[in-house]
């Protein structure tokens, strides 16, 4: 896709962070943790092509965990980012964790990547993508009346938060608008199913943090993650969901932080031991 068609929104200055967002969600779920670390960063929240304000891929154009790299790989090299700290939920931290093995960032912190899913959690996203298609046949003012429902908004509030009696849950529900035949969400459902994150080296600083909490991507996972990429710094968040910037945004900032400041540090420090090694270097004679 043409880069200059993603929506994201910038503030701050100094080395660039890019944050990405999860499936069927947008750049806005970024908000809280965004201010957070805008005095430190230029901070860039990107909506993903589908979703947000960006547009989707045309239906006959590839749209995958793949692709969707490719884009903001692009995306970054628009903006003139260089090698740019990522961070990422779900589906973004997939997408963060592959532009680490290639090379394009310079730390990578990821809140429940997708692609570390046990058969059974997979089996379970095989459901949803089922039950999400069989949605698309219904009416959408009866879709969004269903959505309202007391019912739906607890199965909303247990599936997505740490804590679905706590007062800033009250308000999460699902969003239907994404449940139509074709669109992004439907579209990469199944993709998101089929996603397997392979073992390969990522030469940055990496965390892994997973919601202990998390009922969508179960923290289980998070053991076969430290499996495929052992030297990542694997992180616990207590009384987090599958959406962790929502439950506790402080926390995520800091792990956010934690990594970006490793990364520049060992930056600095290589740059350091370089110019030492060269003042170091015997005169040479005659």
């Amino acid at each position: 896709m043409d880069p200059k068609r993603i929506a994201f929104e910038e503030r701050g200055s100094g080395r660039p962070l890019v944050l990405l967002h999860g499936l069927g969600d947008r750049r806005q779920s970024w908000n809280a943790v965004m201010a957070r670390l805008a005095a430190d960063y230029r901070v860039l929240c990107v909506d993903l092509p589908g979703f947000g304000a960006t547009p989707a891929p045309a239906p006959d154009e590839p749209y995958d965990v793949h692709t969707l790299t490719d884009d903001i790989h692009a995306f970054c090299e628009l903006h003139g980012l260089g090698r740019p700290h990522m961070a990422g939920n779900s589906l973004g931290g997939s997408i963060a964790l592959e532009l680490g093995v290639r090379g394009l960032a310079a730390s990578v912190t990821v809140f429940s990547p997708a692609g570390f899913s046990e058969d059974l959690a997979r089996l379970g996203i095989h459901v949803v993508g089922g039950l999400s298609r069989f949605a698309t046949r219904i009416p959408m003012p009866v879709k969004e009346r269903l959505a309202g429902t007391a019912p739906a908004r607890a199965a909303a509030r247990i599936a997505l938060r740490g804590d679905p009696k706590s007062p800033t849950a009250k308000a999460t529900r699902f969003s239907v608008r994404g449940l139509r035949k074709g669109s992004p969400f439907i579209r990469m459902v199944s993709r998101i199913a089929e996603y397997d994150f392979s073992a390969r080296p990522i030469e940055c600083p990496v965390t892994i943090a997973w919601g202990d909490r998390d009922r969508t991507l179960l923290p289980s996972s998070a053991v076969h993650a430290h499996r495929r990429v052992p030297n990542a710094r694997m992180v616990s968040l207590i009384g987090s969901g599958h959406i962790p910037m929502a439950d506790d945004p402080v926390t995520v900032a800091e792990h956010v932080r934690w990594t970006c400041r490793a990364a520049d540090l060992g930056s600095t420090g290589i740059a350091a031991r370089n110019a030492a090694g060269r003042d170091r270097r015997p005169e040479s004679r005659t």
